[in-house]
C-alpha cells in the first residue's frame, strides 16, 4: 500500500490513544479522518477542535459518504473493537482496505530510521521521554506516543520525518509488524495472559520482535532481563549504561550517567520513581547511541515534564497532594508506590484503584492484593471490563477480600466524588487504565475548594 495515494483514512475506535496518534499524523498530512468511537472524550473532543469528524453511532449511516468510495480509502481499526462490529462488518463485506493500527505503524516507519520502544511497562513514559529528547535537541523527529506528553500537550510530536519513535505493543503480537534500527525492551512481566495464555509465550514473542530489528540495528535491555542479549542499563555499575550517585534536590533526582566513552554529571530529572530513572536512562541511551549530543540530551532531561496520567501531579501544596496515575499491573502498582513513599516519606497516602479487566484482575489477584496493601487506604471501585465481558466470581468484593490491609472499602464509581470529599489524607492516588481517568478534574475540582 502507497500511503501517498490514499485520501480518506477512517478509524474504528479512533479515541484510543495510540489511535488518535495516527489520525493526528494523516490529518497533518492533509488527508481526509474520520472515524468512530462509542463515546466522546477529551481525547476525541480535540480531534474534533482539528477538524477531525468523530461519530458514537455504531451504524453504516454515521459514515461520511466520501468514506465509502473504497478506491481511495483505507480502514484503521483497533483489536479493542469487538469483531461484531457493524462498520467493521460492513468494511469487510464491501472488501475494504482495512489495516490494524500496528500494521499501519510499520508501514509508515519502515522507510525511515526507527527507534522502537517494547516491554510490559514504561513503554509511554521512554518513548515520551525519548522524543521529546530529541525534539528538544534539534532531531528531525515524528513520535507516536501512547499518552499525552505534557511538553507538548499532545501524543504526537511532529518535528520532521527522518527519525520515528514509535510503541512497540505486544498486545496481539502488534510490535511484529515493526521493523526498528534501535529498540529496547524495558520489562518483561507477565502480563495480556488473555491473548498469551502463559508467561513462555509472552517471552517468545519478545524474543521474536528483537529478530524484528533490521540488520546491524542495536538492542537495549533492562539489566535484570535474562533472556534476551543486548546492550544493557540500569543502575548497576555491570550496565554498558548505567546511572550513579542519586540524590534528591530541590524535588529532583540528581545524579551521574555513565555511558561506554564517558560520564556525565549532575543530571537532572523531575519525574519520580526509580523505574522513572530507568526510563530516562534507555531513552538516554537510544538517543546517544544514534549521535546526538550528550550535553543537548542531559539538559533536554531536566526538561522533561511528564506524560499525563503517569505520576500526574492535580494538586501539589505542602498540606495536601493529588496524584493521578495510568499503573494497572501489579508491579506498576508497586513502582508507583516507591515514587509515592521516596518523595512523601511519613505522609498518609490514599489510593483510589479501578482495576481493569477480568482476566488481569483473576490472573494477577494475589498480586495486586499484596500491592495494594502497601497503602495507608485502598478505595476499590468495581472493575472496568473494556473489550471483556464478566468472569464469574471475579469481582472487585473478591478482589477486596484478598487485601490485608483494615483500610479498605469498595464503593460505587457514582458515589466517588461525594466519597473523596470527606477523605482524610495527605496524599491521594487515582490509580488504573479504565474510565477513572475521567473521573479526574471532578475530584481536582472539588478538592481544589478545599486545599
Amino acid at each position: 500500500m502507497n500511503l501517498k495515494n490514499i485520501h480518506n483514512v477512517y478509524f474504528v475506535g479512533i479515541g484510543g490513544i495510540g489511535m488518535s496518534a495516527l489520525a493526528r499524523y494523516f490529518k497533518f498530512n492533509n488527508k481526509n479522518v474520520a472515524g468512530y468511537d462509542k463515546t466522546k472524550t477529551e481525547i476525541t473532543d480535540g480531534l474534533e477542535a482539528l477538524g477531525i469528524l468523530v461519530s458514537t453511532k455504531d451504524d453504516v449511516t454515521g459514515i461520511p459518504t466520501a468514506y465509502l468510495n473504497k478506491e481511495n480509502t483505507i480502514i484503521i481499526y483497533t483489536p479493542a473493537v469487538p469483531s461484531s462490529h457493524a462498520e467493521l462488518t460492513y468494511f469487510r463485506a464491501h472488501d475494504f482496505h482495512i489495516y490494524k493500527r500496528a500494521e499501519v505503524l510499520g508501514l509508515i516507519t519502515k522507510d525511515t530510521f526507527c527507534l522502537g520502544v517494547a516491554g510490559t511497562h514504561g513503554k509511554t513514559t521512554t518513548s515520551s521521554i525519548l522524543g521529546h529528547l530529541l525534539a528538544a535537541s534539534g532531531t528531525d523527529v515524528t513520535a507516536f506516543l501512547g499518552g499525552i506528553a505534557e511538553n507538548y500537550n499532545s501524543n504526537l510530536i511532529l518535528k520532521g520525518t527522518e527519525i520515528t519513535v514509535v510503541e512497540a505493543d505486544e498486545f496481539d503480537r502488534s510490535f511484529l509488524q515493526l521493523s526498528p534500527d534501535v529498540a529496547c525492551v524495558t520489562s518483561m512481566d507477565a502480563d495480556h495472559l488473555d491473548i498469551y495464555g502463559e508467561k513462555e509465550a509472552l517471552q517468545d514473542s519478545f524474543v521474536a520482535f528483537t529478530k524484528c530489528i533490521k540488520p546491524n540495528g542495536k538492542l537495549f535491555v533492562q539489566e535484570d532481563i535474562t533472556e534476551l542479549d543486548g546492550i544493557t542499563y540500569g543502575f548497576k555499575e555491570t550496565s554498558n549504561y548505567h546511572i550513579k550517585n542519586i540524590h534528591i534536590q530541590n524535588g529532583a533526582y540528581v545524579f551521574d550517567i555513565v555511558t561506554p566513552l564517558k560520564i556525565i554529571e549532575d543530571v537532572q530529572f523531575f519525574i519520580p520513581g526509580r523505574h522513572n530513572l530507568l526510563n530516562g536512562l534507555v531513552a538516554f541511551a537510544m538517543a546517544d547511541i544514534i549521535g546526538t549530543p550528550t550535553d543537548r540530551l542531559a539538559k533536554a532531561l531536566g526538561t522533561f515534564t511528564g506524560v499525563k496520567r503517569r505520576f500526574s501531579y492535580q494538586i501539589k501544596t505542602e498540606d495536601f497532594v493529588f496524584i493521578d496515575d495510568y499503573a494497572h499491573h501489579p508491579t506498576e502498582i508497586n513502582a508507583l508506590h516507591q515514587a509515592v513513599r521516596e518523595m512523601y516519606p511519613e505522609k498518609k497516602v490514599t489510593a483510589i484503584f479501578q482495576p481493569h479487566l477480568f482476566s488481569r484482575t483473576k490472573d494477577f489477584a494475589d498480586e495486586f492484593a499484596e500491592s495494594l496493601a502497601q497503602f495507608d487506604e485502598i478505595i476499590l471501585l468495581e472493575i472496568y471490563p473494556a473489550r471483556e465481558k464478566p468472569i464469574e466470581g471475579v469481582t472487585s468484593s473478591w478482589l477486596l477480600d484478598k487485601i490485608e490491609n483494615d483500610q479498605k472499602q469498595l464503593i460505587a464509581k457514582e458515589n466517588l466524588i461525594d466519597h473523596v470529599s470527606a477523605v482524610n489524607t495527605d496524599v491521594l492516588l487515582t490509580v488504573g487504565a479504565g474510565d477513572i481517568g475521567e473521573e479526574v478534574v471532578k475530584i481536582k475540582n472539588v478538592l481544589t475548594v478545599e486545599y
